[in-house]
């Protein structure tokens, strides 16, 4: 529709009038910023990391680090040390068999290393995320006609492990039940650090707990005259901490779990079965404080 001349020269009056308040609002709101200051647009991209205000820490903190992992390469020097730091399997730490005994940091501490796999203990599963890995140069065993032969750890790899363990410990404040061997967080995969590993050397040194003889040959006694049932056993180990089943059934994975436990506190015997011996390891290790 075709409009009067007279209505056009009024609509082309009434866009110049709104040009002119838009320019004018424009200018004016851009004079209210502060000499100094910038739009929050221009803000973000200005800041500076430098700008982080550091002079004040929060209390409530603690490190994400909770465990430390123990195994062994079962690899010689030169190939633990090549796959541990060129393929897809990491520890943050390596200890050498050479002599003097060389440490290795592989993966920084606050970085995740690929070392535990498929694993869980109490709680906390896929502790990848809240381990500290350390890998100990060591052929672990090796199967003979006449049986399966374990390599014993020399005493002075044992001692460099010690004082890396006492550090990392007063670093990140590591609880004495929260150093482990491969094989309790997986006891259905992996049999390191195996039975010839010292723990009882590690609690001597004050990094591990240890059941009091006197108690464990009291209630030995005790359970000679009647052995715990299979459910009592599946909830004492559930209780200490591995992933054990509650079937009331003595199965394999229940027999893997308890080798790994014998492993540990009774390497003279870790066929998996259960006894009076181990009924009495695990009742004084799960006994409230």
């Amino acid at each position: 529709m075709h409009l009067p001349a007279r209505v056009q020269d009024q609509q082309r009056r009434i866009h110049s009038i709104l040009m002119v308040l838009a320019t004018s609002i424009t200018v004016t709101a851009c004079a209210s910023i502060p000499p100094g200051k910038m739009s929050s647009a221009s803000d973000v991209s200005a800041f500076n990391l430098n700008n982080i205000d550091t002079s004040k820490a929060a209390k409530s903190q603690e490190s994400r680090v909770k465990f430390i992992i123990l195994h062994y390469t079962a690899l010689d020097m030169a190939l633990s040390l090549q796959v541990l730091s060129e393929q897809a399997v990491s520890s943050h730490y390596l200890i050498g068999d050479d002599s003097p005994y060389m440490v290795y940091r592989l993966v920084d501490e606050n970085r995740l290393a690929y070392h535990a796999g498929v694993s869980s203990w109490k709680t906390y599963p896929h502790l990848n995320a809240n381990s500290i890995g350390i890998e100990i140069v060591s052929l672990g065993y090796q199967d003979t006609p006449s049986g399966r032969i374990y390599q014993p750890y020399p005493a002075h790899q044992i001692d460099a492990l010690i004082v890396l363990l006492k550090d990392i410990v007063k670093r990140h404040q590591i609880q004495p039940e929260n150093i482990l061997g491969h094989s309790e967080i997986a006891p259905q995969r992996k049999p390191d650090p195996g039975p010839l590993f010292p723990w009882k050397k590690l609690a001597d040194a004050g990094l591990v707990n240890w059941p009091d003889s006197r108690q464990v040959q009291l209630r030995q006694t005790v359970f000679e005259q009647q052995l715990p049932d299979v459910i009592w056993f599946q909830q004492k180990l559930a209780q200490h901490g591995y992933a054990v089943p509650q079937t009331g059934v003595w199965d394999q994975a229940t027999r893997n779990v308890m080798t790994a436990f014998q492993t540990r506190y009774r390497p003279g015997l870790f066929d998996g079965n259960p006894d009076a011996g181990s009924a009495a390891l695990l009742d004084v290790l799960t006994q409230s404080p």
